[in-house]
């Protein structure tokens, strides 16, 4: 068996493989990219790029349906054109695959492999009929829906994240099972598409990671836009129903009929079917590659990126790995996981932008703790964009003063947030926010304010 020797192979061409093969490439290295699927992963083809494109378009339903609370004018219904957003949505994801292809088809000593790789030994690949070797390999290998295993999931036909983009048809009424992040970003731009759209959560609340206050916030944000929400739903069970879905739950004391059905109750990594035995590669009881704080996995010479190693599930953390691997690599600087704030955001409207430490974990923490707070309702941006739904709230540490987290639920929330984090980073006491002059009028400007009123955490 002879093998194409590199000096990398990188295995995924997600958000983390081609900026580090572009990295390496530049160093002088002879990089091969297998990618067996579509180029970009996850984020340009199934998950951000064309779900905010998807959320664009729901949001201008939602503002021309309330165009007379403007003052405007509409010389009949709004109407949605499914098929125009869906056309819209590919235009966006298929030009930013085809912009990152044309870039990594002109990378000097960079060649990129179409299949499905497999490790034959921990300095090995195969891929189809070629086998590849290098002294460096980097997994970038991402993550797919979690199917679980429910009486009668099997029996129906059931979507997910990665297959409602292909839906040619707007739903007449789509169950959503899963309260989370993906799961109410779908079904809020569905129901503003015009879908009837119910949404079942075992939970007591919605996205438990959050605090109860925010969960509820946005509860009401549903209720206010008649999506049906089904809280604490155990015993889930679903049966076909002529040519609809019903699903079941709590013991078959509530039942919701729909046309389609959404699966969105979590990630599973894409590390089973890598041949990682073949390399001994440690993987956790989730299937998730172990790795350290620098990303290296337990085999010298192999490192993991991305959805596949657990420590984050978003294209800012995959990102950030690119980062922290070919800093380590190439520039002598040694970045780890651990420097990294937790951040993200929740792309229903309005926004959640997120990051440090919730209230109930600085409450859980024991540690003495400062908070300020403010409604949207009392946020002069928001009152003017008649867009009032939300608040913000800052943690602080009352010993040091430096900020612990911040939450940011009302209208830009997903871009205020950095106000709050890159203080974070900078390890500033929250009095440089608080002598900040923000600019007027807009919501971030309230955040100095917020930082001037804080009071002891009871």
């Amino acid at each position: 068996m002879t093998a194409k020797t590199f000096d990398a192979i990188i295995i995924g061409a997600g958000q983390a493989g081609p900026p580090l093969a572009g990295r390496l490439t530049a160093a002088g290295m002879s990089v091969a990219l297998v990618e067996r699927k579509l180029v970009g992963g996850t984020c340009v083809n199934t998950g951000c790029m064309p779900t905010k494109a998807m959320v664009a378009s729901a949001y201008a339903a939602h503002l021309a349906r309330r165009a007379a609370d403007y003052g405007v004018t509409l010389s009949g219904p709004v109407g949605v054109d499914y098929k125009a957003i869906k056309a819209r949505k590919d235009k966006v994801s298929n030009d930013a695959r085809g912009n990152l292809e044309s870039w990594i088809a002109g990378m000097d000593k960079c060649t990129l492999y179409r299949g499905h790789a497999r490790f034959v030994a921990a300095n090995m690949v195969r891929v189809g009929d070629d086998v590849l070797s290098a002294g460096k390999i980097f997994l970038n290998t991402g993550g797919r829906a979690s199917v679980p295993d429910l009486p009668g999931v099997h029996d129906i036909d059931y979507l997910t994240n990665s297959s409602m983009m292909d839906l040619d048809e707007l739903p007449r009424h789509l169950v959503v099972v899963g309260g989370s992040y993906i799961s109410l970003e779908f079904a809020q731009m569905f129901r503003r598409f015009g879908s009837e759209v119910t949404v079942i959560e075992k939970s007591p609340r919605l996205i438990g990671r959050e605090d109860e206050d925010v969960s509820d916030a946005i509860l009401s944000i549903f209720q206010n836009e008649d999506i049906t929400v089904h809280l604490g739903a155990d015993d889930i069970r679903f049966a076909r129903q002529g040519n609809d879905i019903a699903v079941t739950f709590s013991a078959g004391k509530a039942a919701a009929v729909g046309s389609h059905v959404l699966l969105a109750v979590g990630r599973t990594p894409n590390t089973d079917d890598l041949g990682l035995d073949k390399a001994g590669v440690e993987v956790d009881k989730r299937g998730f590659i172990v790795v350290d704080d620098q990303l290296r996995t337990s085999v010298p010479g192999i490192w993991a990126m991305g959805d596949c190693n657990g420590k984050g599930a978003f294209t800012h953390t995959s990102y950030n790995d690119y980062e922290i691997v070919a800093a380590n690599l190439l520039d002598n600087d040694p970045r780890k996981v651990s420097d990294r704030i937790e951040a993200y955001a929740l792309y229903i409207d309005p926004p959640l932008g997120r990051c440090g430490m919730t209230e109930a974990a600085v409450r859980k923490s024991g540690r003495r703790a400062l908070v300020g707070q403010r409604p949207m309702t009392r946020v002069g941006r928001a009152v003017e964009k008649g867009e009032t739904q939300g608040f913000m709230r800052i943690l602080v540490d009352a010993d040091s003063n430096k900020i612990l987290g911040c939450s940011v639920l009302g209208p830009g929330g997903d871009e205020a947030i950095h106000c709050v984090l890159d203080l974070m980073y900078a390890k500033a006491p929250v009095s440089t926010l608080a002598r900040a002059m923000h600019i007027h009028p807009n919501v971030s400007e309230l955040l100095p304010t917020i930082a001037q009123e804080l009071k002891p955490l009871a």
